[in-house]
């Protein structure tokens, strides 16, 4: 399955939630996505930009965007952004891809 990962920051509310009641969030973000199919690969809690890094398996991105949009839509989280991960052996096709496909376009005002 594909590989995502996904970056998001906890709001105000958030993080009042969390500091009310401690407590580890990964079974309920794993019960989110059995809902859809998905895997949770890894959970990190970050500092800096973002509070939360997840890496998932999940059968295409529709899936991650749809969690994403669950989520912060009860306020709890803010700035949610999924990402779909290449490995280099993938990504190396793909620009194999783009390589063939370069003199087929024409860029704007040519």
């Amino acid at each position: 399955m594909p590989l995502f990962i996904t970056y998001a920051s906890y709001s105000t509310s958030g993080l009042q939630g969390l500091l009310a009641k401690p407590e580890d969030r990964g079974p309920a973000i794993q019960a989110l996505m059995d809902k859809v199919g998905a895997k949770v690969v890894a959970l990190y809690f970050t500092t800096g930009s973002n509070d939360v890094v997840m890496v998932s398996e999940a059968v295409d991105g529709t899936d991650t965007v749809a969690l994403g949009m669950a989520v912060a839509v009860s306020g709890s989280v803010q700035n949610v952004e999924t990402v779909r991960a290449w490995s280099s052996a993938d990504f190396a096709e793909i620009a194999s891809k783009a390589a063939s496909l370069t003199d087929g376009y024409t860029p704007p005002g040519s």
